[in-house]
């Protein structure tokens, strides 16, 4: 009597395909919060950050980040940087022909994905949306719908490190500019400010988190107040200024 025994079956595993992603990198934490998530994300091959600039500061948009800072981050962060320059007195119109345009090379360049830190502001994800049909690359938000109490616990407990970088008047005092964001701070905040600033009340720059290989030493240079924002400038070590 032969016996013949069992033949274990050979499973296939399936080679998973990473879809080839930029963000949109504002310097601040929830950006860089998205980033730890897509790091994490086995379908996703980050290839770069983008980042919109102001031509009249040469700054960050909203954020009023340096240049030389966005390009200290995006070292830590181990990923190539592309700065989207706009115009002084930017109209509307303008704003869309240079993302249409940067969209259509990103297209080109086989960019599969844009990424987006929004937390839940509708206009805003649905306006992304809008830029990005048609271009064969798709959004994606890593953070929407996040409870806030959670996310900001989380990012604080894991070591992110940012300071407030502007500040709205009309919703917050001017002495907050330059402060380190904490749950102290954010503690005082008035009623019917978002934590994490999602409404405008704040923008941030992240200095340390896990999202970077190495913290990036900083100082807080001077505040200054214009348009009905208060501005801490977050300045690099080492930098002349």
């Amino acid at each position: 009597m032969v016996v013949f025994a069992p033949v274990p079956l050979m499973l296939k595993r399936k080679r998973l395909t990473k879809r080839k992603t930029l963000l949109s990198w504002s310097s601040g934490k929830d950006s860089a919060w998205a980033l730890h998530l897509l790091q994490q994300d086995p379908s996703i091959e980050l290839v770069g950050l983008f980042t919109l600039i102001e031509q009249k500061h040469n700054r960050a948009s909203m954020h009023d980040t340096r240049i030389e800072m966005l390009q200290h981050q995006a070292d830590a962060a181990g990923l190539p940087l592309e700065l989207v320059v706009l115009p002084d007195e930017c109209s509307n119109e303008q704003y869309d022909a240079i993302m249409q345009a940067y969209i259509a090379s990103a297209a080109r360049n086989r960019v599969e994905c844009m990424a987006f830190g929004d937390l839940f502001v509708s206009e805003i994800r649905q306006y992304r949306e809008r830029q990005l049909q048609g271009s064969g690359i798709s959004p994606l938000f890593p953070l929407w719908g996040m409870c806030t109490r959670y996310l900001v616990e989380t990012m604080l407990a894991a070591g992110l490190h940012a300071h407030i970088s502007s500040v709205d008047l009309n919703k917050l005092p001017a002495h907050l500019a330059g402060k380190r964001w904490s749950k102290d701070v954010i503690a005082g905040f008035p009623d019917g400010c978002h934590p994490c600033g999602e409404n405008g009340e704040i923008h941030t720059v992240v200095v340390a988190g896990p999202m970077f290989n190495k913290p990036i030493p900083v100082s807080v240079g001077a505040v200054i107040e214009r348009d009905g924002f208060a501005y801490a400038d977050i300045i690099p070590q080492g930098l002349g200024v």
